[in-house]
């Protein structure tokens, strides 16, 4: 129960459901156990009528059978009626508080840092908010409302018992000792066995997710037969530790069954001999009857009950990593918010948790608000790290970046992103209208038309919208499938602006398109870079040669930096690479 412990708030927080539905629990049992009384007296009754009272008719026994039975079959209407009234109470209550729960575990999801994110992937992320907390609900919804069913109608049904003939219960309860015992030794057999069927339920999770991403790739490399035997294994995996669990399962029931089996007959050989003695009414043994067999479910869920909490316990488990992950990127005490300025980088050294490959080495350089500053370099050279750490998705390991002198550390984080219009180099679009999507841009995630018209057309991608059937009411699929890559970068370029922010950083987000609508968009961009400190990462020289500044990266390290002309004359590798651009147009 460790695990399950973190649940306690929400117990708390719905205590007036669970306490109603405990009284709800003990009045439904109440009648419960109050019905075989009922047999008890009509079995007495109608014996006593039979054996005492020689001129008796067919017209005694019956109303005597229908009074007690109308009484019988009010006991049972008012035993539903409560027992509805439980589920109400107890299993909305959990409802309610999976609810919480996700919502919780999304919030949580959401603050994590990027490097959360590169350590784990979708198909996990998808699970534990799904799988773990439906299995977790099953603890706070089924599994407590039997548990308190069965100790309050094992105490009820006892203490009926012990009324009647307490040698007799003595003898009845034998048996539970030996079940209790086999609860304890299968019960961590099946929480082991849980968690490891969580995890490949994981695994298929984050396998189909990753075939439905790549599915493109998938049928260009005829691959369809490879992932469907991958597919049947990670299957086979998943149903080879589920089938291990339910055979642990599987030994609860019918053992619980048999130890009960076993209670009856003790009734019936004992309870005879009392009869025989006249120690007990044959009413008395037949109640005995009913009240054992009333427990045979009761004692028996004690089995499937002790399942749904070790797998919710496994399942918690796996859900309190995540919630107990330390954000990482968190506002300061007394953060500031958000002035434009000169942006510096003061020896700035960055490497990734995962790999701990330095991506930037002693990086330092300013730009003057309003400036543009252009990088470029090799692939894999460290220019997304550097544009990264401006809208702060990670922290610097050593170093400083500052916005107008204050470092980005204490400002705060949503003042700090509601000011950067950032283009990444992986463009990313929801499977929503093209509208939509542009409007995510802006600091309340709706604009008019105009607005969104009116960034469509900077990035000159307006032309392109409206010869859609639907025009800017266009759905694009999933990651914005059914576009081009050019015409995806240039929604992803009117998204950034159409906020009007104060800082602009363009990663490599205009190499799906030709040279001509590169020139077109730039054209129209500078009107919206004007007064702006501009930040252009590429690697082709045309997108940035107009630049104010320009620095070269090379693993991590600045290897070259100035103006475009400067750099030319250089003769290093932005010269370099000009020349063979150049080049490259020419032959075009």
């Amino acid at each position: 129960m460790k695990e399950l412990s973190y649940l306690n708030k929400y117990l708390v927080k719905y205590k007036g459901r669970l306490l109603l539905g405990t009284l709800f629990i003990i009045v439904s049992n109440i009648f419960k156990v109050l019905m075989p009384e009922i047999l008890k007296n009509a079995t007495n009754s109608i014996k006593y009528v039979l054996d005492n009272i020689k001129q008796h008719t067919s017209e005694d026994i019956a109303s005597i059978a229908i009074s007690l039975g109308l009484l019988f079959m009010l006991y049972a209407l008012l035993n539903g009626i409560f027992l509805f009234l439980t589920r109400q109470t107890i299993i909305i209550m959990s409802r309610l508080i999976e609810y919480d729960l996700k919502n919780e575990i999304y919030d949580k999801y959401q603050q994590l840092s990027m490097s959360f994110y590169k350590r784990n992937n979708t198909g996990d992320l998808m699970n534990r908010i799904s799988e773990d907390v439906g299995k977790v609900r099953m603890y706070l919804g089924p599994a407590i409302m039997y548990t308190i069913n069965v100790a309050v109608l094992i105490v009820m049904v006892i203490s009926f018992m012990i009324k009647i003939s307490p040698l007799l219960t003595l003898y009845v309860l034998i048996p539970l000792p030996i079940m209790s015992i086999l609860v304890y030794k299968v019960s961590y057999r099946i929480n082991k066995k849980s968690e490891i069927t969580q995890i490949q339920q994981s695994k298929l999770s984050t396998f189909v997710q990753e075939t439905f991403s790549g599915i493109r790739v998938l049928k260009a490399y005829n691959r369809e037969s490879f992932f469907k035997n991958e597919f049947d294994q990670e299957s086979e995996n998943y149903k080879t530790a589920s089938l291990s669990l339910a055979k642990t399962n599987a030994f609860f029931i019918p053992v619980i069954v048999s130890l009960i089996g076993l209670s009856t007959v003790i009734i019936v050989y004992f309870g005879g001999l009392k009869s025989i003695n006249n120690e007990l009414s044959i009413g008395e043994i037949l109640q005995f009857i009913f009240y054992i067999n009333m427990l045979t479910w009761p004692i028996a869920s004690i089995g499937w009950v002790t399942s749904l909490i070790q797998r919710a316990a496994a399942s918690q488990k796996r859900v309190n990593e995540f919630l107990q992950e330390n954000p990482g990127i968190t506002d300061k005490e007394n953060s500031v918010e958000f002035e434009n300025g000169k942006i510096i980088f003061n020896n700035v050294c960055f490497a990734y948790s995962n790999t701990n490959k330095e991506a930037l080495k002693n990086v330092s350089f300013e730009i003057e608000k309003g400036k543009t500053l252009a990088i470029t370099g090799k692939t894999g050279s460290g220019k997304s790290t550097l544009a990264n750490l401006i809208c702060r998705l990670f922290d610097v390991n050593t170093g400083e970046v500052s916005i107008n002198g204050m470092n980005v550390k204490r400002i705060q984080k949503k003042s700090l992103r509601t000011n950067i219009g950032y283009v990444p180099q992986e463009v990313f679009l929801f499977s929503d209208t093209i509208a939509s999507n542009i409007a995510f841009g802006n600091k309340s995630g709706q604009s008019n038309n105009e607005e969104v018209q009116a960034a469509a057309k900077k990035a000159s991608v307006y032309d392109n919208i409206i010869q859609f059937e639907n025009g800017f009411d266009t759905v694009i699929g999933e990651r914005g499938i059914t576009l081009s890559g050019g015409q995806k970068q240039r929604i992803s370029i009117a998204r950034a602006i159409i906020n009007n922010p104060e800082i602009l950083i363009f990663d490599d987000c205009l190499s799906a398109v030709d040279t001509k609508t590169e020139e077109a968009i730039l054209s129209n961009l500078k009107e919206i870079m004007n007064e702006k400190t501009s930040i252009i990462i590429s690697h082709r020289i045309s997108s940035i040669k107009n630049a104010d500044y320009i620095i070269v990266l090379d693993e991590g390290l600045i290897s070259e930096k100035g103006t475009h002309s400067e750099l030319i004359n250089n003769k290093g590798y932005y010269s370099t690479t000009f020349e063979k651009q150049l080049l490259e147009e020419k032959m075009n």
